[in-house]
């Protein structure tokens, strides 16, 4: 590793030239630092550069191996640090800022360096590995010693730091966890203990972290058991058991972004979710620290507060709002507070206090800001941004703010020289940004933004001009004459494709474009032609290089466009000839639509024998291709004429094998005398082109980035500007090479300069007084383009009328839909042509007109004519090639739409197999279900599978070995219960019946189910008491499902029989509804006939069979399948016909006798009497002998009558009973199967009874093996700390041991320290005993220490770090120096000899060095004693953990033990034995106790039989009381006879013989006269029905004429009010007039009537007044009376 300006290598044959390094420009990517106060660096490609941001001045170092990796920096000490990007990388360590390798470190990386990190002091770096390792490893590189390392799988670090005051402590942090690392030293051992941090949630809420390995309550659920952690409930048992978490259970944590330490070693933290948070360094808590906001909710600024946006220039003075929810991306501690910056492009200075803070924005600038680095002296701030631009500036002053790296937003597109080389050089980015560099020193002179994607790029060589080309079609032309104002002067938009390839020929006249449609445009290049496009030229496939050869001798250009075949995947190359004549006559070289005439162009097609990926040709016809399969250079050569002899495919004359890999393109210097060929791999090779020798290989770029993207030579030849995908433009020059090969390059550089220096000068003059183009100018003379192709006019840009903000917002909107060059030429020439041919098109026109009116009258007249004669709707289309085109179309797409339907169609039908298969040919029993006839039940039976062989053979070998079981335990116990059998008495065995019952009722209770009853074999089953071995309780869920399996085969074959039984009934049914239509048919009876039918839930087959009449849509048939219809039609039309023939003896009967040749009886109904003829005479014309036919005939009629009435009742019956008989049957089959459906119930009861013993099996042998797993997961974890147990012991030994040892090595010293001190005197004995004394005080004298000088007003927040390794060091210096300055002679006492004073000297020294190393021995004594306390309190942690994991595994074995022994037993009760008191559904078993049942059983029995005693005697009194009941009923029942008898024969006595009783008991047959009584009445009925109807119909006439009556008086009626209300009229008038006329006598009536009224009034009171006092004389008498004849009663109360 070493600065690039030298690159060293051999001079050998084969590497006679070599090339260096000029410069490098590029911008970082977050990764850099200072070196010093004034001096920045950062990584870019394969370099390191440096910048002094005072004095400008930059220097490179070179990574040899490739591309810079992982970087780091420290400024305190002038360190750089980076590893290159290798298999098993290498870490580099220099001095700055003059590059000095001090350390090469190798470590066990396999792969890469993910991040670097120096200690703020002493000479430690931290470095951390990615795939595969994951290691942190920590170093000493000035020693060039590994210290430790520590691996940690799968965890990706984004940022790692030192404590700035402390080196032992150090930060990791990744996107979803942060973690502190403490290094321990005990002397030269080094140990990583590490310790995350609890980071909050997203919403900022505190996570309280525990450990769920042991974290769970002892609890036991007396039915669901003990309670065990999630680990063991999910099975694990390895390391995963301790960390696991249910995903519910896990909260998202907030992510971190950055972090920065704090002088009290706690850390500030920024995260994605916007929050600021605080990790203490003592709790490893994150807590979220909140803004104190300000009264008025608005930002503070800072006094020295600047702003770069370009948004807040327009209004400074603008209130700003408080930061809320920033995401930090960058921090830097000052003694000022926190500078932190973000997504929103501000620098705040945060003034933290406890859990709040304030903000001051300090600068503010467009991108968000990603890093902030102080300088070691603290005065600078470095801030860099998303894109890669670094500002810096004084955060307490107002110095302008220094650029010092503007950046694009996007990679390098291309590189290339200004003509004519020397001086500038240009480069643009993918977001279209345009960088102009000195070649000199590579620094930047301008940019200028074009606001749209770039795609290509290249420099004009007849003017200082910039073609760029965008991914919309777009030609940027940019003007560098004034490098330092670069400004755009024209676009063209050529194509709506993006560009692909730019390119200037090299006599500077023409620039060919090559978009990714496959077309080639050709431009003048000359500015004063305003870039007037010459044409194109379409090939139709993608381009994959373009070049051109232009010949100075002949003055010839040559286009040569590669491009690959699709069918042969070969290289197919177009070469075309561009000569002058397109220039000066470019109407006639190109077609109405701007293509280039071949004629003109002369082009020619080459196909090559292999792909290559790009291609170069020189003057000689040769051509150079570079092989896209295969890393070789293809030499061909082509023909300068071809001939039909000619091979229709070039082969390669030679192929060159080329050290690179990956896409390449190759490149020929001006001369032609140089290829270049550079590829993704990174190294540029420089051939000789005559012979394909290598010249030089120089490693520009790293293969991790893809290489060098673009390259370019200066027009001598000198310069060589190499651009890479890694953000790096290296400018190359020659460091060696023959004289001769550089000045050919150079005189033809100056010769072709030469001949473009008229050009160059007369273009820039032009170029000049092209106006700066804008978006107004360019609306402007976008218009203009449509009218002439002049050329354009452009506005002047006024800085008044349209600022800075308003352009970059008119460049980055949708103006308007702009037209390509080739819309332009094709809507001109569609105008010309429409101009040109316009007659011919109306008369066009109008033919099609006429021809169209024919047309319409002929089909007109087609639809009039016969349906024979009509011609189809197709025969009147003219164009039957479009007919015929799209008919084939549309067969085309109905093919495809076919085959479309047919694959899924197939699909569908895969899938029904597939469901078929699984659910219903797996099915050994058919779900299917039965209906009742005139119920709503439905009962379904049990689906089932068959049951594999492996199952059967597993239940076989459990039924085996259980009934050895049961055979051994029965023979034990009939050995050890062997009792003799006394005889049985009656009674005894009566009760011996009884108690058999009684016991198969109690083995069913304790069995749990009535499965015993149902068909199925529980004999062999466990006993529920004893299952307690896991074997047991397998073997038992086996056979319960045996079981069950035996209870729904029992039920299915009940089920068939009764499905079977409705089969039959159904069939039945049908067979009596044939009768029963026939009946009513006879009868004329419009009944519906009731016909029970199976569903589809009763015969699931249907539901697999598709029938015709499900089909909605027309059936397709295939041809073969048409033509076999149409053969079967016709041959069943000829059965029909032969079938049809002359048929006699069938006729004849159906027209004599309708088709039978006797009378059936049930044909009696439709017989009819013919009526004799003369029946239509009136009967007093009748003779004799008609009258006596007559009567013959009326005899007749009543016979048949008769005969019809009776078989109708016959029929009627018949029908009655019919209906009766298929009610009763199907009531008796709805009673069938309602039984079914009880034991339906019953079976779905023991069934459940079944599978709840299954689910309480199961469960018990899931948490059997949750125990157990759970009791594996300790052990584990016991063997863990067991094994951790072992080495922190052993680590304490060693640590004791190490301390013991250099304990008493330190007592040695310190003893002989003071023996040194003790024999001074002795030392001296030859002295005088005064000189002694002042020699002791010397010697006991020492300088004084070193005092850092503390700066009061110092800006670094971190202070003096005392204890480091450097300080020990500077303190020995200069106490070293002190003591030479009191060794000088002139400070020895005076009196002591030189010898003496030179031994005097010689001793203090030693006394101080021992004094020294004592100290330092014991700062490390102490530092061994705190490492050996740490090592003892994790030998106590590890001993704590063990105790506690055995007090678990005894507690879980206990939890064990008593789940083992406490079974879970299913007891069958009926309903009301056992009551119990509770209110849970789960009763409490806690108090119950269970006894044996022999005592409860003697106790039943006892208490039974003197219960039976009693009823038994209750029974015969019952018996002897019915008895006696039932004579007296008996008695009853006879006399009640006994009277009716009576007075049945007192009504026989009593009965009257009327007429009909005697006719009754003389006729015989009475049946038939009753029926002609009857016939006679029905006659007499319809006789008078008929009378009836005649007089109604007499009295609807005479009502229709009452109403034409009515209806004619209402209209006489209206006539007449009408005239009354005229009359009315009359009248009202008349009145009117005649109380008009006579008012006066009205008058004089009124008064007179008035006057009478007052007079009668008058006379009326005076009556009144006179009758009043006649009255109350009255009523006084009255009283006077009445006092005088009753006597007088006074209440007293009232007086």
């Amino acid at each position: 590793m070493e600065p690039a300006k030298a690159s060293r290598r051999p001079a050998t044959p084969q590497h006679r030239a070599e090339l260096e390094v000029r410069w490098v420009q590029g911008f970082t990517k977050r990764k850099l630092g200072f070196v010093n106060n004034k001096t920045i660096c950062y990584p870019c490609g394969n370099y390191v550069i440096f910048i002094n941001f005072e004095t400008k001045a930059r220097t490179i170092l070179r990574c040899k191996n490739g591309s810079v990796g992982a970087f780091a920096v420290n400024g305190n000490q002038g360190m750089i640090a980076f590893s290159d990007r290798q298999m098993e990388p290498t870490i580099y360590v220099y001095a700055c800022p003059e590059p000095r390798k001090r350390a090469k470190l190798k470590g066990q990386a396999g792969l890469d360096y993910s991040l670097l990190a120096f200690s703020h002091t002493g000479s430690y770096l931290a470095s951390y590995s990615s795939i595969p390792e994951f290691s942190l490893s920590i170093w000493d590189w000035s020693k060039k010693t590994l210290l430790c390392s520590q691996s940690q799988p799968g965890v990706d670090v984004t940022m790692m730091s030192f404590n700035p005051m402390s080196w032992h402590q150090l930060c990791l942090s990744s996107g979803t966890s942060v973690t502190l690392w403490n290094i321990e030293r005990s002397d030269n051992e080094h140990l990583l203990k590490s310790k995350p941090v609890i980071l909050p949630a997203q919403d900022g809420s505190t996570i309280n972290e525990q450990n769920d390995f042991f974290c769970f309550i002892h609890g036991h659920d007396p039915y669901f058991g003990p309670v065990l952690p999630n680990s063991a409930v999910a099975g694990l048992v390895g390391d995963e058991a301790e960390t696991f978490k249910p995903k519910d259970d896990t909260q998202p944590t907030v992510h971190p972004t950055v972090h920065c330490w704090t002088p009290t070693s706690d850390l500030y933290m920024g995260c994605e979710e916007g929050y600021f948070l605080k990790i203490g360094a003592d709790t490893f808590k994150a807590i979220t620290v909140h803004q104190k906001l300000s009264p008025d909710a608005k930002a503070k600024l800072r006094a020295t507060f600047r702003s770069l946006s370009h948004y807040s220039e327009k209004s400074q003075d603008d209130e700003r709002p408080e930061i809320q929810n920033v995401i930090l991306f960058a921090m830097a501690l000052h003694k000022d507070g926190l500078y932190a910056a973000g997504s929103d492009g501000v620098v705040r200075c945060y003034q933290v206090k406890g859990t709040q803070f304030q903000a001051e924005d300090c600068l503010e600038v467009e991108d968000p800001i990603t890093n902030l680095i102080f300088s070691p002296d603290y005065s600078y701030l470095l801030v860099e941004t998303e894109k890669g631009s670094l500002y810096i500036f004084n955060p307490n002053d107002n110095e302008d703010v220094i650029l010092l790296l503007d950046a694009s937003e996007g990679q390098f597109l291309g590189v290339d020289f200004v003509v004519p080389g020397s001086e500038h050089c240009v480069s643009v980015a993918e977001s279209g940004e345009l960088h102009i560099w000195q070649t000199e020193n590579g620094a930047c002179v301008s940019k200028v933004s074009l606001h749209v994607a770039a795609t290509a790029m290249a420099c004009s060589l007849s003017s200082h001009c910039v073609a760029v080309g965008t991914k919309r079609g777009y030609i940027f032309f940019i003007n560098v004459a004034d490098v330092k104002r670069p400004k755009v002067v024209h676009r063209v938009l050529v194509t709506e494709f993006p560009v692909q390839f730019l390119h200037y020929e090299q006599s500077g006249q023409f620039l060919i474009i090559g978009a990714s449609d496959g077309c080639v445009f050709i431009l003048n290049a000359l500015p004063s032609t305003s870039f007037q496009v010459l044409g194109y030229i379409a090939l139709c496939q993608a381009i994959i290089d373009l070049t051109s050869l232009y010949d100075v001798e002949k003055e010839t250009s040559e286009i040569i466009v590669l491009f690959r075949d699709p069918d042969t995947k070969r290289a197919k190359l177009e070469v075309f000839s561009l000569p002058e004549k397109i220039i000066s006559d470019n109407e006639e070289c190109i077609s109405e639509r701007g293509m280039l005439k071949d004629q003109v162009i002369w082009k020619r097609t080459y196909d090559l024998d292999c792909p290559l990926s790009s291609v170069v040709k020189r003057k000689d016809t040769t051509v150079y291709g570079y092989d896209s399969h295969a890393p070789f250079i293809c030499k061909y050569h082509f023909a300068s004429k071809i001939s039909w002899k000619d091979s229709p495919v070039l082969t390669s004359e030679k192929r060159i094998p080329s050290k690179q890999f990956g896409r390449a393109f190759l490149r020929l210097s001006p001369h032609g005398k140089w290829l270049a060929s550079v590829a993704e791999s990174g190294v540029l090779i420089i051939h000789d082109a005559a012979t394909l020798d290598t010249l030089v290989h120089e490693h520009c770029h790293s293969y991790h980035e893809h290489g060098i993207r673009s390259m370019a030579f200066s027009l001598n030849g000198q310069l060589i500007l190499v651009s890479g995908a890694d953000g790096a433009i290296v400018l190359l020059k020659w460091k060696r090479i023959s004289e001769r090969k550089l000045r050919d390059a150079a005189d033809f550089g100056n010769y072709l300069l030469s001949n473009l220096n008229n050009y160059i000068f007369q273009e820039n003059r032009f170029l000049a007084k092209m106006p700066e183009w804008t978006t107004i100018s360019g609306i402007s003379s976008e218009s203009s383009l449509f009218q002439s192709d002049s050329q354009t006019k452009f506005k002047k840009r006024s800085i008044v009328e349209i600022g800075e903000e308003d352009e970059l917002f008119l460049l980055t909107q949708e103006k308007f839909s702009e037209a390509t060059w080739v819309d332009q030429k094709t809507r001109k020439a569609i105008e010309e042509e429409t101009a040109k041919f316009s007659g011919k098109r109306n008369e066009v026109k109008q033919g099609i007109k006429k021809l169209r009116k024919k047309i319409q009258e002929m089909m007109f007249e087609n639809a009039k004519v016969p349906n024979i004669e009509k011609l189809d709707q197709q025969e009147f289309d003219l164009d039957i090639e479009e007919q015929e085109r799209q008919q084939i179309e549309s067969e085309k797409e109905v093919t495809r739409i076919r085959k479309d339907i047919e694959l899924e169609n197939l699909a569908n039908a895969y899938l029904r197999e597939i469901i078929k298969k699984d659910c219903w040919d797996a099915m050994s029993v058919k779900g299917r279900s039965v209906r009742g006839f005139h119920l709503s039940c439905e009962i379904q039976n049990y689906p089932m599978k068959e049951r594999s062989h492996e199952e059967l053979a597993f239940l076989k070998k459990i039924l085996h070995m259980k009934k050895i079981e049961k055979a051994d335990l029965k023979l034990r116990r009939d050995i050890v219960d062997f009792e003799s059998h006394a005889p049985v008495t009656k009674e005894e065995g009566e009760k011996t019946e009884e108690g058999e019952k009684q016991d198969e009722e109690a083995i069913d209770a304790l069995e749990g189910s009535l499965s015993s009853h149902f068909g199925a074999d529980t004999s062999l089953l466990y006993s529920q008491m004893e299952m307690h071995t896991r074997e047991e309780k397998i073997n038992q869920i086996i056979l319960l499902r045996d079981v069950i399996y035996n209870v729904k085969t029992a039920f299915n074959n009940e089920f068939d029989s009764v499905s079977r039984m409705k089969e039959l009934e159904i069939a039945r049914v049908k067979e009596r509804n044939v009768r029963i239509s026939e009946i009513l048919k006879q009868l004329e009876i419009q009944e519906e006939i009731w016909e029970p039918t199976l569903t589809n839930n009763e015969t699931p087959e249907r539901d697999l069979i598709v029938l015709d009449s499900e089909i909605k849509v027309e059936k397709y048939l295939t041809p073969v399948q048409k033509a076999k219809e149409k053969i079967m039609s016709r041959i069943n039309y000829k059965r029909r016909l032969a079938a049809m023939g002359d048929r006699a003896r069938e006729r004849g009967l159906m027209d004599m006798m309708n088709g039978v040749l006797e009378v059936k009886k049930e044909d009696i109904l439709k017989l009819e009497i013919p009526p004799p003829p003369f029946a239509a005479k009136v009967e007093s014309l009748w003779n004799e002998d008609e009258k006596k036919v007559y009567k013959e005939y009326e005899k007749k009629v009543k016979e048949l009558n008769e005969e019809r009435e009776k078989y109708r009742k016959i029929q009627e019956t018949e029908l009655r009973k019919l209906q009766s008989s298929v009610q009763e049957t199907t009531q008796a089959f709805d009673e069938i199967l309602n039984r079914l459906f009880e034991k339906k119930v019953k079976s779905e009861m023991i069934i459940y009874q079944e599978e709840l013993k299954i689910a309480n099996l199961l469960y018990s042998l899931l948490l059997d093996e949750e125990l157990s797993t759970r009791e594996a997961g300790l052990n584990h974890y016991l063997e863990k700390k067991r094994k951790e147990k072992m080495l922190t012991g052993d680590a304490v030994k060693v640590a004791r041991a190490q301390v013991d040892a250099f304990r008493e090595a330190y007592d040695i010293f310190v003893a002989e320290d003071k023996l040194m001190e003790r024999g001074f005197r002795k030392e001296f004995s030859d002295v005088p005993t005064h000189h002694i004394d002042q020699l002791f005080k010397l010697y006991k004298r020492r300088p004084r220490a070193l005092k850092t000088k503390v700066v009061h007003d110092t800006a670094n927040p971190y202070g003096d770090r005392p204890g480091s390794v450097k300080a020990f060091q500077d303190a020995y210096v200069h106490l070293m120096k002190a003591i030479d300055e009191m060794d000088e002679f002139e400070n020895k006492p005076e009196g002591i000899d030189y010898t003496v004073w030179e031994r005097f000297c010689v001793s203090r020294r030693a006394k101080a060095e021992s004094e020294q190393q004592i100290k330092h021995k014991a700062l490390t004594l102490a530092e061994m004693q705190t490492f050996l306390q740490k090592r003892n309190e994790d030998d106590e942690n590890s001993r704590k953990d063990i105790e506690q994991i055995f007090s678990e595994l005894n507690i879980l074995r206990e939890m064990k033990m008593k789940f083992q022994l406490d079974l879970m037993v299913q007891f069958l009760f009926k309903q009301g034995q056992v009551e119990l008191d509770g209110i849970n559904l789960i009763p409490d078993y806690t108090d119950a106790i269970l006894i044996n049942r022999s005592i409860v059983e003697d106790l039943n029995s006892t208490i039974r039989a003197q219960g039976e005693r009693k009823v038994a005697s209750m029974v015969e009194s019952k018996d002897f009381r019915k008895g006696i009941f039932q004579l007296e009923w008996d008695h009853k029942k006879i006399q009640m006879q006994i009277d009716d008898l009576n007075q049945k024969a007192r009504d026989i006595q009593k009965l009257n013989v009327t007429k009909d009783r005697q006719l009754f008991l003389t006729v015989m047959n009475y049946d038939s006269r009753m029926n002609r009584e009857v016939s006679v009445m029905e006659a007499t009925l319809t006789y008078l029905d008929k009378v009836h109807k005649k007089n109604v119909q007499q009295q609807k006439k005479y009502a229709n004429e009452l109403e034409k009556q009515i209806d004619q008086k209402k209209v006489s009626n209206l006539k007449l009010s009408k005239e009354i209300c005229e009359m009315l009229v009359s009248v009202s008038e008349r009145r009117h007039i005649f109380e008009t006329s006579d008012s006066e006598q009205l008058k004089q009536k009124i008064h007179k009537e008035r006057y009478e009224d007052i007079l009668q009034r008058q006379q009326l009171v005076e009556l009144a007044k006179a009758q009043a006092q006649e009255l109350s004389l009255l009523q006084a008498e009255v009283e006077r009376l009445r006092l005088k004849t009753f006597p007088a009663f006074f209440n007293v109360q009232e007086y």
